[in-house]
């Protein structure tokens, strides 16, 4: 594969937005706009009118190694950054599915390039499908908190391709199967159920664990991500009947790095190692303040991190039926390997493929040759669509 010397050019898109209140800090949003940060890398002397799309609801990724080596082997890449970049604290996915719209239009009608590849990656795979689905067939008018955001007005512009890699299926799905479920008392952390415990002394190595506690396990993380929810609608409910000035209202979701696959490989096995997560030591995570979603408003939570999120990639998934690319990391300790076969299994798309790449970890860390074979299966696929040379 040849190696293209790669340029790097700052990218601002600027809309309209009129907010009942502030989310973000700064002049975004306050002045009655929005100013969306991306940054277009491209490959020195090389022309194409494809452009591959990146965005992340909650990060940037124009320093992550995917997006590099794409430019690298030539394609042009553009990196969107959301208005929440780098602080989901009161990140609205409906509006970044706008923010993401702004982007791709962007492309098309000012940067002039003709087809779009939707790139979903980490935690843009299940945006990447939420934005298609809703960009073919908009229904979403009002958040999941009741909040007006009319999509079916926004004018989103479908991709031409999707790409979904070392990606998982929603915000909210990773959270309900990463939250800690033997916290009793949201505002005591040190209230806990021992037996649900990962922690605890008495249950440290004992795995493999045994599948009638999993279960229950899984049960009781579900049942604590609904009984934060039904506070948050009850707060909501409340400051709405008070009739006052105070609209939203922030709160932490302690101990959210729990899961049993961090510590049992035999529960959906893959080249992962054990005792660890993405993020590094699963306990020290689980207590830590860079947890997902650790700080959050009302809304936020309703709409990115609740069972009532609209943000569902395997849903999204049996709505769009666009040629849809998977890439499986073999050893990701990031999203589990049954994200990336349910969302192949339940897709629309009759034109599907996939791919597991042996050995590969979720950021291609010291493996300069496994991000090499995955940009390689990106591109084949897209070429054998006539969208690159």
């Amino acid at each position: 594969m040849t190696t293209h010397e790669i340029e790097r050019s700052p990218v601002i898109v600027q809309f309209e937005d009129n907010s009942s209140f502030t989310e973000t800090y700064g002049f975004v949003g306050s002045q009655g706009y929005v100013f969306l940060e991306g940054q277009l890398i491209l490959p020195r002397d090389v022309k194409s009118d494809t452009i591959f799309l990146f965005m992340h609801p909650a990060t940037t990724l124009n320093l992550m190694p995917f997006p590099a080596g794409l430019a690298a082997a030539g394609c042009h890449v553009l990196c969107c950054g959301s208005r929440y970049a780098k602080n989901d604290t009161a990140l609205i996915m409906e509006k970044v599915l706008v923010d993401l719209g702004a982007y791709v239009r962007y492309a098309k009608e000012d940067l002039g390039y003709k087809n779009v590849v939707m790139m979903g990656w980490s935690g843009g795979g299940s945006l990447t499908f939420f934005y298609q689905a809703q960009a073919l067939n908009p229904t979403i008018t009002h958040t999941p908190a009741g909040d007006p955001v009319d999509i079916t007005k926004a004018g989103l512009i479908p991709a031409d391709l999707v790409v979904f890699i070392a990606a998982h299926i929603g915000r909210a799905k990773i959270l309900t199967e990463w939250i800690d479920p033997s916290v009793k008392d949201e505002m005591n952390p040190d209230d806990r159920i021992a037996e649900l415990d990962l922690f605890h002394p008495d249950n440290a190595d004992k795995s493999p664990y045994d599948r009638d506690w999993v279960g229950r396990f899984r049960a009781a993380q579900l049942d604590r991500i609904h009984r934060i929810t039904a506070r948050v609608e009850e707060t909501l409910a409340e400051l709405k009947a008070r009739g006052g000035l105070e609209l939203e209202r922030a709160f932490i979701t302690h101990r959210t790095m729990a899961d049993p696959r961090h510590f049992d490989v035999t529960l959906e096995p893959n080249g992962r190692k054990p005792n660890w997560c993405y993020l590094g030591d699963p306990e020290t995570v689980n207590v830590g303040p860079v947890g997902i979603g650790r700080f959050s408003t009302l809304r936020a939570w309703m709409s990115q991190w609740s069972e009532k999120s609209n943000a569902d990639g395997l849903i999204c998934a049996t709505q769009v039926d666009t040629p849809l690319l998977l890439v499986e990391n073999q050893a990701d300790d990031a999203t589990p390997p049954s994200h990336t076969r349910d969302i192949f299994e339940v897709s629309a798309s009759p034109d599907k493929t996939m791919h597991v790449i042996d050995g590969a970890t979720h950021y291609y860390k010291d493996q300069p040759e496994k991000l090499v074979e995955a940009v390689g299966h990106v591109t084949d696929w897209v070429k054998a669509k006539g969208l690159i040379d």
